[in-house]
């Protein structure tokens, strides 16, 4: 099978990657990850599903993935440090906001796992961990991105494509800038103060009020990756949890 005119070797060469996996129906991407995980498949492989009928999103949402219309991606990570949870979700969501600027889209960054465009989502990203007794375990990296229309009448209101932003923009000048990128995520359990300041360019909940996890006005992001919220006369620290806007 091909992917927009290109076989999985092909692919495999443009993205730098050891092993790229192409198939057009599948429940969800991260199932193949820890599928091929398990087997021995190296850190950087790479699955690109056509569509997936059981995406997942953030608390077991469901992720709509419809044939031909948006990147639906798994990769492998192997840390050699605990750079998993949420760190790892922040440095793969800034590594996709630094594709899609330089193909010309404004995006923002969500904490935790969101990416906007417009004020509307365009993309999510999701890691799964898995650990086995004598061994380091992996991560399995979920990206869901939208890139051509129709959106699915259920998010249509609430979601964005790519092409809204960048006319013509295709599935492959996305990996292309994207998965070089996740091969270069770095490894360390905490967030540098450079990587602070790239969420801090593009975080579009910054001095926003918030009702939920917890109630009060957004202040950034610690170096554990956790949401920084002013509250009253002092600070909440949010671990994990979906944002409301106020």
């Amino acid at each position: 099978m091909t992917y927009d005119g290109f076989t999985p070797a092909e692919l495999a060469e443009r993205l730098s990657a050891p092993r790229c996996l192409v198939l057009g129906q599948v429940t969800s991407t991260l199932d193949l990850v820890h599928a091929l995980a398990t087997e021995g498949a190296p850190a950087g492989t790479v699955v690109l599903a056509d569509e997936q009928v059981a995406g997942r999103g953030q608390r077991g949402r469901a992720w709509l993935s419809p044939a031909g219309a948006g990147v639906w991606l798994g990769y492998l990570v192997r840390p050699d440090a605990a750079a998993t949870g949420g760190v790892l979700a922040l440095r793969v969501g800034l590594a996709l906001v630094g594709a899609l600027h330089d193909l010309g889209a404004a995006a923002l960054l969500k904490w935790p796992n969101d990416v906007m465009l417009d004020g509307r989502k365009l993309a999510g990203v999701l890691c799964e961990g898995r650990s086995i007794p004598g061994d380091g375990g992996w991560v399995a990296v979920g990206i869901g991105l939208n890139v051509r229309g129709p959106l699915p009448a259920q998010v249509a209101d609430r979601a964005a494509t790519l092409e809204e932003a960048v006319p013509g923009a295709t599935r492959t000048g996305v990996l292309e800038r994207l998965v070089p990128r996740l091969h270069r995520l770095a490894r360390d359990a905490r967030l540098t103060a450079e990587e602070r300041a790239a969420f801090e360019r593009h975080d579009w909940l910054a001095g926003r009020m918030i009702r939920e996890p917890v109630e009060g006005r957004v202040a950034g992001i610690d170096d554990d990756g956790a949401l920084l919220v002013a509250h009253g006369t002092g600070w909440r620290r949010v671990i994990s949890g979906s944002v409301v806007t106020a």
